[in-house]
């Protein structure tokens, strides 16, 4: 069984590799001799957390990834799957302010050309960018946060109907979400 040092020699020396660099070229990264990079390699000597801590970020990899025993192979696929899990939601917000970029042209263009101000695009923004969220989320999240998106969603496009028409009061709208949003609460209950 190998020792604490050997595993994280072993790693440091795959990911050095992996990266295709030196050992001078990293010692010169981290502001270290090249010999220290050896001693660590090598398990003579362990850098310290800092130190770690910045491999772990110049790798691109998790400081678990560093220190655990376990097949590279392995490591690189959760590694991956964390990777996957960070660009699902990248591309989920970038569709989100592409919405909200639409909608400043569109408070822009209102503005200038048509000479109104229809500030109420920024406020139909808000159910529009949760209905955007809720398509990625159905790919790639989790039923508990549909739960959050549709509520918001429902409370948003009121909000929105009731701004639109304020001058006809129909704050009674509000009544009539009190049982889709107790419908939604029920529904995000279900086993499946």
């Amino acid at each position: 069984m190998k020792s604490f040092n050997e595993i994280v020699a072993d790693n440091l020396v795959y990911l050095r590799k992996s990266k295709k660099m030196t050992q001078i070229e990293l010692a010169e990264q981290l502001n270290y001799s090249d010999k220290s990079i050896s001693k660590w390699e090598h398990g003579e000597t362990l850098p310290d957390i800092e130190v770690l801590s910045k491999l772990a970020n110049l790798y691109n990899v998790s400081l678990d990834f560093i220190v655990t025993n376990t097949s590279h192979e392995e490591l690189l696929e959760d590694h991956k799957k964390t990777q996957n899990k960070q660009n699902q939601i990248i591309i989920s917000l970038l569709c989100v302010s592409f919405v909200w970029f639409l909608a400043a042209v569109i408070f822009v263009y209102t503005n200038l050309i048509l000479q109104a101000n229809y500030w109420m695009v920024y406020i139909w923004a808000l159910p529009i960018s949760c209905a955007v969220l809720i398509y990625f989320n159905k790919l790639w999240g989790k039923k508990k946060f549909l739960f959050f998106l549709m509520s918001f969603m429902l409370w948003a496009l009121l909000l929105c109907f009731y701004l639109q028409f304020l001058k006809y009061n129909i704050w009674l709208l509000f009544l009539i979400a009190t049982p889709i949003q107790i419908a939604i609460i029920l529904w995000s209950q279900l086993k499946i």
